[in-house]
């Protein structure tokens, strides 16, 4: 058996933004697209052991970070939309290895674990997710590692942003949905269609990206 190098996937970041564009309602929206990686097994991922973002505790970020992972494997949406996509995450414990993205935004070099973590990341970028995937003729290039980051250097985050935002925040579990969509292989989608969570930008306070919109559980089901 030939075992290939893994591919390293340039980095997919979210961008914050003031204001979102008129819009589709998200059960009406069903645009998608889908990166070249599919999680064919269980994501299996951990914990970094430095700061978390709205200055969580490891256990409240487990919980947080879970919540976010598992919006995406269960299609969690306010439109009806069974959930028809077998991905598996798998939480693994926390760790002393940091996610592998620079400061500069940058993916570096696999380390063999899935964290999840804050630091500093490129300006305007409020989290963003790095993975490393091995080929696979028979189909989407195979997953081995997606790292998540989020920015706590230029942005401030919340856990309950509906009391508690103040326009200057970004809630944890609304930017973390989006990042785990990149994890289990959803790209972007742009202009016209922010009322997604693969929307490419985000506005403080919003929530909205918590649940799935049309769009985004239909490219899942496409990926599995």
């Amino acid at each position: 058996m030939v075992i290939h190098p893994a591919a390293l996937d340039l980095p997919h970041a979210l961008v914050a933004e003031a204001d979102a564009a008129s819009s589709p309602g998200e059960c009406q929206d069903g645009a998608y697209s889908t990166l070249d990686r599919k999680e064919y097994g269980i994501y299996n991922w951990y914990l970094g052991d430095g700061a978390y973002p709205a200055g969580m505790t490891r256990l409240q970020a487990l919980e947080y970070f879970e919540g976010s992972i598992g919006r995406i494997t269960a299609s969690t949406n306010n439109c009806g939309l069974a959930d028809q996509v077998p991905a598996k995450s798998h939480y693994a414990g926390a760790t002393t290895y940091e996610a592998d993205i620079s400061n500069h935004g940058t993916c570096t070099a696999r380390d063999g674990k899935s964290t999840w973590d804050a630091g500093d990341l490129a300006a305007g970028t409020v989290a963003s997710t790095c993975a490393h995937t091995w080929p696979n003729p028979a189909g989407k290039n195979d997953l081995r590692e997606a790292d998540v980051r989020f920015n706590i250097a230029d942005f401030d985050f919340t856990r309950n942003p509906t009391s508690t935002c103040n326009g200057l925040y970004h809630d944890v579990l609304n930017t973390g949905t989006h990042e785990a969509g990149h994890v289990f292989g959803l790209g972007h989608v742009g202009s016209g269609h922010s009322n997604l969570t693969m929307y490419t930008k985000a506005d403080r306070c919003e929530v909205k990206k918590r649940t799935l919109g049309k769009g985004d559980v239909m490219g899942l089901r496409s990926i599995y």
